[in-house]
């Protein structure tokens, strides 16, 4: 049982951002086209769920960037799941170059029927399937408390392109939006070293998105939510500088 997913990987054009390293939305992106690879090779991918009327959604995720690969710099790219719990799942991201860390990132999911209603996640694997204990990273997720500013810093509009296959706003597309709250001057100065997205509840086409924003020790909080509606996405980034 292939219980660690191993590839070789070139940082392309496509995946980088301004800086010409890789981008933290594409970072988002490759973790989560590891994931379902592995995941179709382990018999529980996005096809094999979709027949059974379930789906994996991604309920929070951290990333943390050690030093950010450059366009063609050639990388070891590694991901594993963890050992499920009742309704959820982590599984782990490295991204390596001879020995050293580039990115390492951790992601919970949970499996949902087409109710929406949580699904046990255990069944999904084969029952032999031997799990790795280890972590990519070791820190806890991040907690977030109090309330954020009543006066949002910015409005976004989800557009058809912030769409994937489920219908709702992707994974990765929430990293662009946040990220366009800051220049390239302003993430120059200071590079991005942890992102940390927490998924509340879907955002679909046409939605409206107020963004507001706090700091906090070590960074800085986000967060997303309808108008008059839930919160959609809390967000943590800490910056380098």
């Amino acid at each position: 049982m292939e219980n660690i997913y191993t590839a070789p990987l070139e940082i392309r054009f496509s995946q980088c951002d301004h800086s010409g390293r890789l981008g933290a939305e594409q970072a988002f992106l490759l973790c989560m086209d590891l994931a379902g690879t592995h995941a179709a090779r382990l018999g529980c991918g996005v096809g094999q769920l979709a027949e059974r009327g379930l789906h994996w959604v991604a309920v929070k995720t951290l990333l943390r960037l050690h030093r950010v690969p450059a366009l063609g710099e050639l990388c070891t790219a590694s991901t594993w799941p963890e050992a499920p719990g009742r309704v959820s799942n982590c599984r782990n991201y490295l991204l390596r170059a001879g020995d050293e860390t580039l990115l390492a990132a951790r992601t919970e999911w949970a499996v949902l029927d087409e109710a929406g209603r949580l699904q046990p996640v255990r069944p999904l694997y084969d029952p032999d399937m031997c799990f790795e204990t280890a972590r990519a990273l070791e820190q806890p997720f991040h907690r977030f408390a109090g309330a954020f500013p009543d006066a949002p810093i910015a409005e976004y509009r989800v557009r058809s392109t912030d769409i994937d296959l489920a219908g709702h706003m992707n994974n990765a597309a929430y990293v662009r939006m946040l990220l366009g709250l800051y220049s390239t001057a302003e993430l120059d100065a200071r590079p991005l070293r942890e992102l940390e997205l927490h998924y509340r509840a879907a955002a679909r086409e046409g939605d409206r998105l107020l963004l507001r924003r706090r700091a906090v020790e070590g960074g800085t909080e986000l967060q997303a939510a309808a108008p008059e509606g839930p919160v959609i996405l809390l967000a943590y980034l800490a910056q380098n500088g």
